[in-house]
């Protein structure tokens, strides 16, 4: 019987993962509608009682993102004033959605990772991940992994997609 080589494991092909570089921290969004009469009319003195008595220090150390849920026009001050009551206690702060942060981590993080480790090689962007990785962070990894890889796939190295192939 013949031995079966694992030819993945035995190339020269990089993986780059970004479930590896995931940011760690707990997530949470606020939804200010939950302070707004009916879940849409801002009365300016409700809702600054409703700041007022909310506890913040539940938000200790975690990554938030703030967002209304419902159709309310909300004007930007209010978002503003929640992030003011959030800054003494949460790690990272944005207006969005909780993938909006996601994307707002990885913007902060992939632009500091060396690259170098990949010059001149195939690099297969790694597809599948458990955590919720936005798409905005693979157009990011490629647009930096361009820069020095060989050539640069997408997926899994036995159904890889080719994406870039370096001039020579």
């Amino acid at each position: 019987m013949e031995e079966i080589i694992n030819k993945v494991a035995n190339s020269v092909l990089e993986v780059f993962d970004l479930e590896n570089y995931y940011p760690k921290g707990i997530r949470t969004q606020i939804d200010i509608s939950q302070w707004l009469l009916e879940g849409f009319l801002l009365k300016e003195k409700d809702f600054r009682e409703h700041l007022k008595n909310h506890d913040w220090t539940q938000y200790q150390d975690q990554l938030v993102a703030i967002n209304c849920s419902t159709d309310a026009i909300v004007p930007a001050w209010a978002s503003i004033l929640v992030s003011i009551q959030l800054a003494p206690f949460a790690k990272k702060i944005i207006n969005g959605s909780l993938e909006d942060l996601d994307v707002a981590l990885y913007e902060e993080l992939l632009p500091k990772i060396d690259y170098s480790v990949y010059n001149n090689k195939p690099v297969i962007i790694k597809g599948c991940s458990r955590k919720p990785v936005p798409m905005r962070a693979y157009i990011i990894a490629a647009n930096f992994l361009q820069l020095v890889a060989r050539s640069i796939m997408y997926g899994e190295a036995c159904s890889a997609v080719p994406l870039f192939k370096a001039k020579k």
